[in-house]
């Protein structure tokens, strides 16, 4: 189903948003459109903090770098990824957010490992069942995302399996919708709590699909709606997994249509330029023809992050609000072909020495920063790179 198809009605203010069910087929089938969504952008609460040991630590890289006794170290981790190994796989994982190491000895049984002892707030992605495997291994890793710097293993981690109340859910406020059939129906039911699954499509003013989010369509209530006594206001109980407060001027940019001018991104923070990337990715489904050859050039003035880096790189490949890759493995696959662009090709990478210096301090498992790793699978794929 194309977005444009049910982009326009006869008002005096836009479609912004559409209903659509998809089913196990991929069929999509469509259940309304709204003139406004509110509760799609909300700045989610910090955890609370806890104190946990890390019991039994080989620690390395910046773990390793926080224990130092010259004085040089920083207790000052950020965010470390926990996972919770069997022999073969992870099975669980926390995200330890604004971890402070508070204090470390040697490990009681072998002093060759170490105890440490950490402030942080705990987030866990699933609502686990916080069982332990037999002979569990607990891998730490700096970051959100794990595999992108090992900070080492444990043989344990004391007070991560614990039960957590999480936030409640946020809800989400449908403003001037008018319904098709299947929202009519789920509306017409007694039990408004029965679940349906449906996606919130994004559109900008042309009816372009920005970005697809799903809701679970527990209806909290329903009035005439502010706008008219034809349309529908709606009170969702859970919106979902919302975006950040800074994503919303994003998407106000991207409403006016997909950006035609190199470094709107720039002035963002991380999180900001991770939610412009989010909305390149819309889309992705259909691979293009590529071409190759060709000189590319990529803007580094503003490479200071790891977002950054893959904005200024699809702009300098595929040409600004285009996507290729947000993170490593995803560029690794675009190099692969289907994307628009395919090796051989040169990359002049104007200002290298901004990401250069900007990555110095996130090395990886074999000693290479970020910047040297893109670099490096750009070359082993067959592209030309030049530092400027």
């Amino acid at each position: 189903m194309r977005g444009a198809e049910h982009a326009v009605w006869e008002r005096d203010f836009p479609v912004r948003y559409l209903l659509v069910q998809e089913d196990a087929d991929g069929e999509e089938q469509y259940w309304g459109r709204c003139a406004g969504v509110e509760g799609m952008f909300v700045d989610k609460a910090p955890p609370p903090r806890e104190v946990l040991t890390l019991r039994g630590c080989t620690p390395e890289g910046p773990l390793r770098d926080a224990l130092l006794s010259d004085g040089t170290g920083t207790g000052l981790l950020g965010d470390l990824c926990v996972e919770v190994w069997d022999e073969e796989q992870p099975l669980q994982w926390w995200t330890l957010v604004d971890t402070v190491v508070l204090a470390h000895r040697p490990h009681r049984s072998d002093p060759a490992l170490v105890d440490v002892v950490v402030g942080a707030g705990v987030e866990e992605e699933h609502a686990w069942e916080h069982t332990r495997p037999a002979q569990p291994v607990f891998k730490v890793f700096a970051g959100t995302t794990a595999g992108t710097t090992p900070a080492g293993q444990c043989l344990d981690v004391e007070g991560l399996f614990a039960s957590r109340c999480g936030r409640g859910p946020v809800p989400m406020h449908l403003v001037g919708c008018e319904p098709a059939e299947p929202l009519r129906t789920v509306l017409s039911r007694r039990r408004k709590w029965d679940r349906d699954w449906v996606g919130l499509w994004a559109l900008d003013r042309h009816g372009r699909v920005m970005h697809r989010h799903n809701v679970d369509l527990r209806i909290e209530k329903s009035r005439p709606s502010v706008l008219g006594t034809d349309l529908l206001d709606i009170t969702l109980t859970d919106g979902g997994d919302q975006r950040p407060l800074v994503a919303r001027p994003i998407w106000e940019t991207w409403y006016r249509g997909v950006p035609s001018v190199r470094n709107q991104w720039a002035p963002y923070t991380t999180e900001g330029r991770y939610e412009w990337l989010e909305l390149t990715a819309t889309g992705v489904g259909e691979r293009r023809p590529d071409l190759s050859g060709g000189v590319h050039r990529l803007d580094g003035r503003f490479v200071t992050d790891e977002p950054g880096l893959h904005c200024a790189m699809a702009e300098a490949l595929v040409g600004p609000g285009g996507y290729f890759g947000r993170e490593w493995n995803a560029f690794r696959d675009c190099l692969g072909g289907g994307f628009g662009i395919a090796a051989p090709f040169t990359l002049i990478w104007h200002d290298s020495h901004i990401a250069r210096q900007a990555f110095t301090d996130d090395m990886s498992g074999e000693g290479l920063t970020y910047f040297e790793e893109i670099v490096q699978l750009l070359e082993r794929r067959g592209a030309t790179v030049e530092l400027h």
